[in-house]
């Protein structure tokens, strides 16, 4: 696709060595999803985010989450307005094209709600008013591993809105030597250029979501799905809005390998990062440590794709 090395190789000046992570990210925008990046505190997950925001032309936001911070931190509040004698709204964190929600699963359950309608919706509801988030609108959040100190489970209504989830894992030692050289005397995220402008990456998200897809390349989706629900070792399985991200980013692939039609390696390709955070396992699997991607990759052995002509 025309831009999209361009834009990977900006987002590259600030992070090192995470070429794969940059794609997935970068599909997972142009399918107008949102991205959760788990993983331990200091590799590089904010860098990530101003940095596309920078290469993308987006105005950004970002909310440390700690159990104090409030949904109206998030969403915005109304105050009284003396001069006209009406309630004025102030807006909210969220109203941004870029929204980083760093470490989202240290925050209360009430504060992780006010995020649903935004990315669902694409709008916070305050005081009964409605109010548009300017698009494109972006969520990415970071999570830290179950366990850590100070953190919850998010619920399960909330992963399932995020299309994608990443883990950019520690980096190799050349990596690691080129970013600390990288920074001696300087701040490489001064160096990222803007790429393409808010309209320029719009178009591009329609130009994604025009991508073809055959019938059966669908029906192919919808077995995956299916043997999802009806796995021995998952409690629970994928929901529509799982079948319909697999479709967005198997799209949102296509297009940055330059076709505008959907194959059977797009959907292959981006069956387990899309899914395996909305799957529940059975107590019987956890017990004795299979992994939700395991079960995916035999589902996607087990499944026959289509030939399509």
């Amino acid at each position: 696709m025309q831009y999209a090395q361009d834009i990977i190789d900006e987002v590259r000046k600030a992070v090192v060595g995470k070429d794969r992570v940059l794609l997935w990210v970068l599909a997972a925008i142009l399918a107008k999803g949102h991205i959760l990046l788990e993983d331990i505190p200091g590799v590089g997950k904010t860098t990530l985010a101003l940095a596309f925001s920078r290469a993308l032309g987006l105005s950004y936001s970002r909310v440390q989450f700690t159990p104090d911070v409030l949904p109206s931190d998030v969403t915005g509040y109304s105050i009284y307005n003396k001069e006209t004698g009406a309630m004025t709204y102030q807006p909210g964190a969220v109203l941004c094209n870029l929204f980083l929600a760093d470490e989202l699963n240290r925050a209360t359950s009430r504060t992780q709600s006010a995020l649903l309608e935004a990315m669902e919706e694409g709008q916070v509801t305050v005081d009964g008013q409605t109010h548009l988030i300017p698009k494109p609108f972006v969520v990415m959040a970071t999570q830290n591993p179950t366990g850590a100190a100070g953190t919850q489970l998010l619920p399960d209504s909330q992963m399932d809105r995020f299309t994608i989830r990443l883990s950019m894992g520690y980096p190799a030692p050349k990596d690691e030597r080129e970013m600390v050289l990288g920074r001696q005397g300087v701040n490489p995220l001064d160096s990222v250029r803007r790429i393409i402008t808010r309209e320029q990456l719009q178009a591009l998200q329609e130009q994604a979501a025009q991508v073809y897809i055959q019938e059966e390349l669908v029906d192919y989706v919808v077995q995956l799905m299916g043997a999802t629900r009806n796995h021995p070792d998952l409690a629970r399985g994928g929901s529509p809005r799982a079948t319909l991200s697999v479709t967005a980013m198997a799209k949102a692939i296509a297009l940055l390998n330059g076709r505008d039609y959907c194959l059977p390696a797009d959907v292959q390709t981006v069956f387990c990062d899309t899914v395996a955070h909305r799957l529940l396992l059975s107590p019987e699997a956890e017990a004795r440590g299979v992994t939700a991607r395991e079960i995916l990759e035999g589902i996607l052995r087990s499944c026959r794709a289509p030939r399509l002509v």
